[in-house]
């Protein structure tokens, strides 16, 4: 089965082709076919199309972009014509799957596109207005350019569609469960994908494994997974609620915005710019949303920059707490994503603070850029994982699962 994934956001499209062979998934991720990147940002205008193979093939060009549907045809065109082609026709491709990022209250499991599941996708852009217009813009230039392919919409909240009411209910009149007022949590492909790896890693079924996955990228979330499941995450009724971000707040005291509106006469939108846009690492050091950039202001002495980063391993921590009550105990701590996966420094500092749980960190292991390893020391109560997130393989493994 040759499977094509669509990532598709406002600024960036990925895409990948996976083939899948045999009665069962593989325990690895495996090899990419193709995989390419459309760029709106980097010239006004213009887009910058990626494109490689497994081959070592590779394209890298700018086009005019006058139409995003048209960008995305030329860049599925690579697939069958050039230098980076991996398939003869468009009709070798036997599925297109979707990162869809909202599916509301409907929408618990992947599903097969029709016109009512795009509808629901246009209607649900009111909750994830940044993400499912561009989601549903992907499917439809697939539509246009593939013909009558199946496609699949894997939706980021569906993994956590079966989190218990007193986790999902804000305390909030009850008239807003009715209106569909409620923690939905988002970066569910990651976790989902993060909580098997994590279970195979361990050598342990996954139901049977108490797991805290910290996806800490520009974005951040913590989700608490007990038996294969997610009963309590970070991220809420918007990707806002919870952790602080690269330039996201997170949870802040609702008071606050109603100060601003009443004292200093802030608009809706721009409360919604400083929230997600001038918050966070950003909004805190006044340097950059990137670990990385804080990090060296840090050693060049910048109090801001130090600021940020207190706060941040200190929103962390309690986060994990708050995680881990949920949870009742604790088989493994899990980091993923970019800084997840690349900053040892937040990953001792998180683990510093549980350390009367029996948790000890390897520091050795940890400075080493692990990779889907334990770095746990051998005596430690807890493991503590890195892992690699493949959230376009879990879009594959999805497809896959839905037709075989």
């Amino acid at each position: 089965m040759k499977i094509l994934v669509l990532n598709a956001g406002s600024s960036t499209q990925k895409s990948c082709v996976y083939e899948i062979t045999g009665d069962t998934l593989p325990d690895e991720p495996l090899t990419l076919l193709w995989e390419a990147k459309v760029d709106w940002t980097h010239h006004q205008g213009f887009a910058e199309i990626e494109v490689k193979t497994a081959k070592g093939e590779q394209l890298q060009e700018e086009i005019p972009a006058d139409s995003r549907t048209q960008v995305m045809a030329h860049m599925l065109d690579t697939l069958c014509k050039g230098s980076t082609q991996v398939i003869s026709q468009p009709s070798e491709i036997d599925v297109v799957g979707h990162r869809v990022v909202h599916g509301g209250k409907d929408y618990h499991e992947s599903v097969v596109i029709t016109e009512d599941v795009k509808q629901a996708i246009a209607r649900l852009a009111v909750l994830a207005p940044d993400h499912n217009p561009a989601n549903l813009e992907g499917i439809e230039a697939v539509e246009q350019h593939l013909g009558t392919v199946t496609q699949v919409a894997v939706f980021d909240t569906a993994f956590h569609s079966h989190l218990p009411d007193a986790a999902a209910i804000y305390p909030g009149p009850y008239e807003w469960v009715e209106q569909g007022i409620r923690r939905y949590g988002f970066h569910g492909i990651s976790h989902q994908y993060c909580a098997q790896r994590a279970a195979h890693i361990l050598g342990r079924d996954l139901a049977s494994v108490r797991l805290i996955i910290c996806h800490l990228g520009n974005g951040c979330s913590l989700a608490a997974i007990k038996n294969g499941r997610s009963i309590d995450t970070t991220m809420g009724f918007t990707p806002l609620d919870g952790l602080m971000m690269g330039s996201r707040s997170g949870a802040v005291d609702p008071g606050i915005l109603i100060h601003l509106l009443r004292q200093f006469d802030n608009s809706v939108d721009e409360l919604n710019n400083v929230l997600n846009h001038a918050s966070g690492l950003r909004g805190i050091s006044g340097i950059s949303n990137d670990m990385r950039q804080i990090r060296e202001a840090i050693s060049q002495g910048n109090s801001r920059a130090q600021l940020a980063w207190d706060i941040y391993v200190h929103r962390l921590r309690f986060y994990i707490g708050a995680m881990l009550a949920s949870l009742g105990g604790l088989d493994a701590l899990v980091f993923t994503a970019g800084v997840g996966e690349n900053n040892p420094e937040v990953r001792a500092a998180a683990c510093e603070a549980f350390t009367f749980l029996g948790l000890k960190l390897d520091s050795e292991k940890n400075a080493h850029k692990p990779v889907d390893v334990d770095i746990a020391t051998s005596n430690s109560t807890v493991r503590i994982l890195v892992i690699h997130t493949e959230e376009d393989w879990e879009i594959a493994c999805e497809c896959w699962r839905l037709f075989e």
